[in-house]
């Protein structure tokens, strides 16, 4: 049975974009797809954004039928990246970034925004780690299965969509959270990618 997931007080007001991308499966990839949820506090499935958007290289067959779904066909009537771009920069603008494996996202992010400078990433798969340990594996499907996250209200989507998969993270950082009971610093710690973690001071020592 699905539980309803409790909003951390401690993500009150932090201006969290939680985002996934699905890419074309080239190399280098080129983004397809993009959902963006903005949370500034608790929120709903008709909070977030997508994109789908025509690539310059066509997406490969294997990623169509083993992950995504989506086909160029799909695509043929999307704008192209430059179109909607801005529009993109502007919704992550000066917003902490969550994502699952949000080494993936910021790798393909910064290729496709030059000027995006996050203040801060977290990322989903390093809180899993930290709070729910030992675990088989860490794959966004099997941890939705692991907290019962309820993403049913997610409609005409499946996993690896964007805004299925940006839904999930976001309730799963919530149940991580509070599974974890995490504040602030803790949180920070535990699933931010490691250059934004401030290093902590050595205790002691001369002055």
């Amino acid at each position: 049975m699905m539980k309803p997931i409790p909003f951390p007080n401690i993500l009150h007001e932090r201006g969290l974009a939680v985002v996934d991308v699905e890419g074309n499966g080239q190399n280098p990839p080129e983004i397809i797809e993009i959902a963006i949820l903005l949370a500034d506090g608790p929120t709903t499935p008709d909070a977030f954004r997508s994109w789908m958007i025509q690539p310059q290289q066509p997406v490969t067959a294997i990623v169509t039928r083993k992950v995504h779904g989506i086909s160029n066909g799909d695509l043929a009537d999307c704008p192209p990246w430059h179109e909607v771009a801005e529009e993109i920069d502007e919704a992550l603008c000066g917003r902490v970034l969550v994502a699952h494996n949000a080494s993936v996202e910021r790798k393909v992010l910064a290729a496709h925004l030059p000027n995006w400078n996050p203040p801060l990433i977290l990322d989903t798969l390093r809180l899993a780690k930290r709070v729910w340990r030992g675990l088989d594996s860490y794959a966004l499907d099997k941890l939705i299965e692991r907290g019962q996250l309820d993403t049913s209200s997610v409609s005409g989507q499946r996993y690896h969509r964007a805004g299925y998969d940006t839904w999930a993270a976001w309730q799963l950082l919530c149940a991580l959270i509070t599974d974890g009971e995490l504040d602030w610093p803790e949180l920070v710690t535990a699933a931010g990618l490691p250059e934004f973690v401030p290093k902590s001071e050595p205790e002691g020592g001369l002055w």
